[in-house]
């Protein structure tokens, strides 16, 4: 069985003297984290340990100030006192020389008292020193414990620190040993991989695989080569997945490249990605997967590495994740399914609405030209109507002015008589004398 588990985590960082991009797993940043922390903690411990130290010496130079300064104010005191005494003394011995005898025994007796006073008050000061010494003493034991107690929190630190050490060098020398360990599975899967793929293409594998499980995994799917070059290119393969009602929701281009399908010049991924991403445009393709042999000893190209920061929804993987990849993007898609569903519907919808907008359209458009057509042609039949008018107006004015003529001729003719046709005739006047008188005759 084929392990699919992905390789361990990495993180690029870049230095911040030089610039230069580095990578480093999860285990080494955890390492490194760690002696961070490490040298974090015993620094802020240390300074923590030195404040307390200088605290303590501060605390303890005030304590002694004070009780040096009461000690001097007590020892002015009782030695202003002890001078005070003294001159009392004398005074009290100026006295009993002046007094007698009785005098001298009061003097005795007040020499004891004062003496007894002095002894009270050295007394005094010198219990004044005892306490000075005991707070001095009391201030250092109290900072001395302070700082037993520090350097007591710190060895438990230091000791929950290394049993923390300890249990992340083992967690990391099991990481490591796991990971050795997959090194090994998978060059040894490597190796039976190469050796199965001796005799027969990538594409051929890939299409081999998945005709192995397609009426299982994927009985609505359609997965075959492009054979679409009317663009100038095209891919390998192009995988589609239909839901109910034959909806699309997932469309992969493949890409196969095998290094022993290539020249002795070694070519790297990254080399065809720019024609992978446009035979995924061209074909209305939703992800693009370049499945390759190539740059085999690359730590980047171990098992399914994510592209989409140069071309969107990109992949580059080995081939025995040809099919674990399909079932991811066809699980991650499939919550999509009726969302595609409905938006093919609306599709259709807007189709259908677009369509009787554009019969509608059509339609105004045809109208708007038979009515354009029959305009003009209503206006040519207006003009020649127009123009026969004119005509027949002019024919009307004609047959107007010849009937006129044709009234005047009548008028003349119906005035015409003998008279007026022989006047200034005289033959014809003589001749229609004659007739009228043969007219006559015959009458009578």
């Amino acid at each position: 069985m084929i392990d699919t588990q992905p390789p361990a985590t990495t993180r690029d960082f870049k230095c911040p003297h030089c610039g230069t991009p580095f990578t480093v797993d999860e285990s080494e940043y955890a390492d490194i984290v760690r002696q961070v922390r490490t040298t974090e903690f015993e620094s802020e411990l240390h300074a923590r340990l030195a404040e307390a130290e200088r605290t303590k010496q501060a605390e303890i130079a005030l304590v002694e100030a004070k009780l040096a300064q009461q000690s001097q104010l007590t020892a002015a005191e009782k030695d202003a006192e002890i001078e005070r005494l003294k001159v009392e003394l004398e005074n009290a011995d100026t006295v009993t020389e002046l007094a007698g005898a009785k005098a001298a025994q009061q003097s005795q007796k007040a020499v004891a008292e004062k003496e007894s006073q002095i002894q009270n008050l050295r007394a005094e000061l010198e219990k004044a020193a005892t306490l000075q010494e005991l707070a001095v003493t009391k201030a250092v034991t109290t900072a001395e414990k302070q700082l037993s107690e520090a350097e007591n929190l710190l060895a438990v630190q230091r000791a929950e620190q290394k049993a923390k050490d300890a249990a992340l060098s083992e967690s990391h020398s099991k990481e490591l040993a796991l990971r050795d360990e997959l090194i090994e599975r998978y060059k040894d899967m490597k190796a039976k991989l190469s050796v199965k793929l001796l005799g027969e293409t990538l594409e051929q594998h890939c299409e081999t695989e998945f005709d192995r499980v397609r009426s299982l995994a994927f009985p609505n799917a359609a997965f075959g080569k492009d054979n679409d070059a009317s663009a100038g290119t095209k891919g390998d393969y192009v995988f589609r997945d239909f839901g109910d009602g034959d909806v699309e929701y997932l469309s992969i281009m493949f890409e196969m490249k095998n290094e022993a399908d290539l020249s002795s010049t070694k070519k790297k991924n990254s080399d065809f990605f720019a024609k992978l991403d446009k035979d995924r445009n061209e074909k209305g393709c939703e992800y693009a997967v370049l499945v390759s042999m190539l740059e085999e000893d690359s730590e980047l190209y171990t098992g399914i590495t994510d592209v989409s920061h140069i071309y969107p929804k990109m992949f580059v993987i080995r081939p025995q994740f040809f099919l674990p990849l399909i079932g991811l993007l066809r699980n991650a898609t499939g919550d999509t399914i009726a969302v595609k569903a409905e938006l093919e519907q609306v599709k259709k919808q807007n189709i259908d609405i677009t369509s009787f907008e554009s019969e509608l359209e059509d339609f105004k458009s045809d109208s708007a030209r038979n009515y354009d057509l029959a305009k003009r042609k209503f206006d040519v039949a207006i003009k020649d109507i127009d123009a026969a008018i004119d005509r027949l107006q002019k024919v009307k004015e004609s047959l107007l002015g010849s009937e006129k003529n044709l009234r005047i001729a009548n008028d003349k003719a119906t005035g015409l008589t003998i008279r007026k046709l022989t006047k200034g005739n005289g033959t014809m006047q003589a001749k229609f004398a004659e007739l009228d008188s043969s007219e006559k005759r015959d009458a009578a």
